[in-house]
Order: C-alpha cells, then sequence, then structure tokens
C-alpha cells in the first residue's frame, strides 16, 4: 500500500488554500453562485432592449461563471488529493449539481442573442461598453444559420441524448463488460490482460507475451463484431443526422465548425501525411532489423528497439533538467516554471486514493495547479515538462485576457504542452554522451510520431470515410469496417510488415470514434508543436515571439489565427510536412547509430 495523504509532506503537496484556505469559505461561494443564478433568470426576454440591458446580463454572468469555476475546481482538486473521502465526495457532487443550475439559469441566453436582429445588434456592438466582447458574440452569431427555430432546438436538444446512446453502450461495453483471457509465457507465468495493461504487455521483450496479448485481445473483439458494428453504424448516424438537422454538408464540418476550423485542414494532414508515407515504411524497415525478426507483425510494433536504459531522476533534478531543456523560450518561461516549482503548484506523488494519471488545471484568478503521480522515469520527467506547459499556457492567458477570452479550444490544446515535450527531447539528445542513450531516446521521440502523427491521422481517415459511407446510403457491415480498416494499414505501414487479421478490429475498441471527429487534433496539434519548437531552436525569434502572443492570447481569436503568429498555417501543408522531415531526419540517425554500434 502507497503512502496516505496525511505521511505525504507539505512540500510535496500543491497549495489548495491558494484557492480556499477552508471549506467555509468555498461554502460562502457556492451560496453566492446560487444567489446569481437566480438573478440572472431576471434578464429572460430583455436583451434586446439596450446595450446596458445586455452588458448588465453579461456583468452577472461573468461574475457567476467565475465563481461558479473556483468552487467546482476546488472541489474536485480536493476529491482527486483522495477520492475516497466522502466529504470532497459529497462537495465534488454538490458543484456538478450547481452546474446544473447555471446551466438551466442561462439557458434562455443564445436564442434571445440570435433573435436580435442584424442591423440592432450590430448598433449594439458600436457601444463602448459592449466592444470587448465583439469575439464572443460573433462566436454565436457566426453559426446562426445553423441554429433553428426554439421549439426545433427544443427538440434536438431532446434528442441529444438519444444520440448519446451508442456511445453510453459502447462504454459500458468495453469498460464492464468486456474480459480478455489473460496470457501465458512459455515458463507458465500469467499476465493478467485488461486495457490497462495490454500497451505494457506489447512493450514486453517476450514476443510470446506480446503475440498472445494482442490475439486475445482482438479474439475477444471479433465475437461481438455484429454488434459493436451495429453499435457504431448507430453513433455514425445520429452524427449525420445532427448534421443534416443543422444544415450542414456534412458531419465532419459540422465537427470542425464548433473552433471554425476549415475542412481543407483535415484534408490537408490526410495528404501531407500519405505523401511522408515513404517514411513509415523505412521506419517499418528499421525495427524490423533492429528487432532482428524474419517477419515484423503488428504486435512488434510497440516493444522498444533499445533496451532499457537507466535514467531514473529525482524530481528535484527533473526540474533541473525540464528548466534546462525549455531554455530556449526565454528567461521570462524559465523564471514562471520556477515559480510555479518554488510556489507549490504541482501535487507531486502518489499517495493512497490519490487520482491517477496527471493534468493541469485550475480557476480564472488563481495560478494553475498540476497533479502528478510522479516515478522518477523518463516518461514522468517528460509528463512534468507536458503539464507545465499546459499550466504556463493556462498562466499567460488568464494574465492577459478577460475571463471570457481566457479559456483555449481543443484544437491548440496540446501545443504548448508538445512544445516543451519537442525541446526537451532535443535538449536530452545534444546533451547524451553514450550511443545506446542517444538511441533510446531518439526511439522515444521517433514513438511519439509514430502514436500522434501517424496513427492519430490513420483513425482520422478511418472515421471520415465511415461517415461518408453512411452520408451516401452506405452500411456500415463488420465486415465493410474491418475491410477498410485493413486497407489503411495496409496503406499506412506498406509492405515491411505483417498485417496480421486481428488488427482489422481495432476500429473497434477506439472510445474516441463515438467523439466524431476529435482524433485528427492531436495529429494537427503535435504537427504544429514541432513546427515551432523547430523554430524556436533554430533561433527564429519572430515565430518566438509570436509563440508568446499565441499563449497569452486565449481564446481572443480563431485557432487557426492564433497559429498563424507562430507562422504556422494550418491550411497548408507546411506544418505537417516540416514535421515530418523532423521524423525523417531522426530515422537517419537513428538508424546512423545503429551502424556503428
Amino acid at each position: 500500500m502507497g503512502k496516505k495523504r496525511e505521511e505525504i509532506s507539505a512540500q510535496y503537496k500543491w497549495a489548495i488554500e491558494d484557492l480556499y484556505a477552508n471549506d467555509d469559505l468555498w461554502e460562502e461561494d457556492y451560496k453566492r453562485v446560487g444567489e446569481l443564478a437566480e438573478k440572472i433568470k431576471d434578464f429572460q426576454g430583455t436583451l434586446g432592449e439596450s446595450p446596458k440591458r445586455l452588458y448588465e446580463y453579461m456583468e452577472i454572468y461573468i461574475a457567476m461563471s467565475q465563481l461558479f469555476e473556483k468552487v467546482y475546481v476546488y472541489a474536485n482538486q480536493k476529491l482527486h488529493e483522495n477520492t475516497g473521502n466522502p466529504i470532497y465526495q459529497a462537495l465534488a457532487g454538490r458543484a456538478q449539481g450547481l452546474g446544473v443550475l447555471t446551466s438551466e439559469s442561462t439557458a434562455f441566453f443564445e436564442p434571445e442573442i440570435l433573435g436580435i436582429p442584424n442591423e440592432t445588434f450590430e448598433s449594439f456592438l458600436k457601444e463602448e461598453e459592449l466592444q470587448n466582447y465583439t469575439q464572443y458574440f460573433e462566436e454565436i452569431r457566426r453559426k446562426k444559420e445553423h441554429i433553428l427555430s426554439r421549439e426545433m432546438e427544443e427538440l434536438l436538444a431532446q434528442a441529444g441524448e438519444v444520440c448519446e446512446g451508442a456511445s453510453d453502450i459502447f462504454s459500458m461495453f468495453n469498460n464492464a463488460d468486456l474480459k480478455f483471457e489473460d496470457v501465458t509465457d512459455e515458463k507458465g507465468n500469467l499476465y493478467m490482460l485488461t486495457h490497462g495493461t495490454y500497451i505494457a504487455l506489447l512493450e514486453d521483450n517476450n514476443r510470446e507475451v506480446r503475440r498472445q496479448a494482442f490475439e486475445h485481445l482482438y479474439d475477444r473483439y471479433e465475437e461481438y463484431k455484429n454488434s459493436l458494428a451495429a453499435i457504431y453504424q448507430t453513433s455514425v448516424k445520429a452524427d449525420v443526422f445532427q448534421a443534416k438537422a443543422r444544415k450542414y454538408n456534412s458531419a465532419r464540418e459540422m465537427a470542425l465548425d464548433g473552433s471554425n476550423i476549415p475542412v481543407s485542414v483535415y484534408d490537408k494532414l490526410i495528404e501531407s501525411v500519405h505523401k511522408h508515407l515513404p517514411a513509415m515504411y523505412k521506419y517499418v524497415d528499421l525495427r524490423k532489423k533492429t528487432l532482428e525478426l524474419e517477419e515484423l507483425h503488428m504486435y512488434d510494433l510497440y516493444v522498444p528497439m533499445v533496451g532499457d536504459v537507466d535514467m531514473k531522476k529525482t524530481f528535484d533534478e527533473a526540474k533541473e533538467i525540464v528548466k534546462e531543456g525549455l531554455a530556449p523560450l526565454g528567461e521570462e518561461y524559465v523564471a514562471l516554471l520556477q515559480k510555479g516549482f518554488d510556489e507549490k503548484w504541482i501535487d507531486i506523488y502518489e499517495n493512497e486514493g490519490k487520482r491517477s494519471g496527471a493534468y493541469s488545471w485550475g480557476a480564472y484568478g488563481t495560478h494553475p495547479y498540476v497533479l502528478l503521480n510522479y516515478n522518477g522515469t523518463l516518461n514522468h520527467v517528460f509528463t512534468l515538462a507536458h503539464e507545465m506547459g499546459h499550466a504556463l499556457h493556462s498562466y499567460f492567458s488568464d494574465e492577459n485576457q478577460d475571463y471570457i477570452y481566457a479559456g483555449y479550444k481543443i484544437f491548440v490544446a496540446e501545443v504548448a504542452s508538445t512544445v516543451n515535450e519537442s525541446l526537451l527531447i532535443h535538449h536530452f539528445i545534444s546533451k547524451a554522451t553514450d550511443k545506446k542513450e542517444k538511441a533510446y531516446l531518439i526511439n522515444h521521440f521517433l514513438e511519439q510520431f509514430r502514436g500522434t502523427l501517424y496513427r492519430q491521422t490513420m483513425f482520422a481517415e478511418f472515421e471520415w470515410k465511415a461517415h461518408e459511407m453512411v452520408e451516401k446510403q452506405e452500411s456500415l457491415t463488420p465486415e465493410n469496417l474491418c475491410d477498410l480498416y485493413y486497407e489503411l494499414n495496409q496503406k499506412y505501414f506498406g509492405e515491411g510488415i505483417v498485417i496480421d487479421k486481428e488488427i482489422t478490429m481495432e476500429w473497434s475498441r477506439i472510445p474516441h470514434f463515438y467523439n466524431a471527429f476529435y482524433v485528427y487534433q492531436y495529429a494537427t496539434g503535435f504537427s504544429a508543436a514541432i513546427a515551432i519548437s523547430k523554430a524556436i531552436l533554430a533561433g527564429d525569434e519572430k515565430v518566438r515571439e509570436g509563440y508568446f502572443k499565441f499563449l497569452k492570447s486565449g481564446s481572443s481569436r480563431y485557432p487557426i489565427d492564433l497559429l498563424k503568429l507562430c507562422n504556422v498555417d494550418m491550411t497548408t501543408t507546411k506544418p505537417v510536412e516540416d514535421a515530418l522531415k523532423v521524423f525523417e531526419e531522426l530515422l537517419q540517425e537513428f538508424e546512423t547509430l545503429q551502424r556503428t554500434e
């Protein structure tokens, strides 16, 4: 058993008291949010009366939203310190209920804003008191042609719960009902196969363990292929139905419009990756050669090409390494990193009941918080850099934007974190003196490209084609889905690997496919970050200055325009192609190291 929360030294815990010094103060704000939610209802039916009335609504709305965020974050972060604590289970539950109350109290807002005639609304925005809200209102009103009558909107809202049914069914089946056969190696050692252990088993040096894990997992999905195809088809049909109801040309167009992303961005991502597939084929050949295999199989894609290298780091060492690695961003950035370390933004070590994984979170008006479960591995050093990337993005945004523009869109959410990881891996590689250590680090970076840029783009192409099939009145049978997935694997990995039949069922286990057209953003965000970090490392001061403008802009501009500040235009193929050139350079370097071993 791990340590209890109270056994962890205070110096290793985040300063949660910077949100609320005690629960009594939280209770006061909880009550205040409820009062503001009641007060805001008085504005219903009056927003179009005058600019002054609309401004008064916005002032109360922002006060309520900002205070609710603080209440919600505190309750949940206290719960994450120990998820078994009944006091904070209750507070988190109450905060969730308060969120429902605030949503209900403002439900009239968007329909009323959209109901104000354009000429009238434009005259409102000329008033000085409302000019700061121009971008905010534009974001609502630009979708006006896709907003229906109040009655139809209510009907679609009611249908929304039904449309989520496929996702709920898949989640219940995948997480609660599905069990896998254990894996047994040649010596009779037993390995439990679960969703959580699957990748670790694929990374095992014992090939028999990898093969069995792969086959046992997908054989189980194969047993349910008819049901899984029906569930997925229902989800896709729901997407297509909602897109048609909202007068979009396709489900993909509707999904991307949420962040005002042109469909061409999606197309150019796939186009660029297709152009650079030969680099993936080279990677496959290099993996086969390095692992000394006569045949490379799909279950051989995760095992490290370089044996374990001892790169354990204490947390104090990790902090210094991260600061050194991010030095190209300048003194201001490194000073803020140190500020986060010194002022206890981070909850560092695991304790009994603590939420697993890692994240960066916080509430406007206070500093960000980072949750870790640090164990000293190389991956956890990168996790520190990654989460502090998120944290400093939030810090810069909060410091420079009003509340309504401080939050940033998902399309750019992973950019700052990945810039940090890219700078850090280059730092590690440049400092490595041992060839094996250097190869190990390059292997780590290559896997990020394969898993994020290539694999997520393949996923994006799959769900695009699946939705197109339904839009053309074609059925998503298990055979159709498996054939499509097999062809994509052939295209993306080439002839140097055996495309095992089991991989044709991989589409059936990807939860993100039930949140349509989400995964492409992993690939675009990664590409943008690689392009930015490469320019910064090359000493491009204009890009570095633009990057800081990006960090400080929140959502005050649309995501595409934010990235243009960094000389990254995602409407072109250049960012993705530049990132893939880095992949090709790393491949060449890895191959050279292997030859000189």
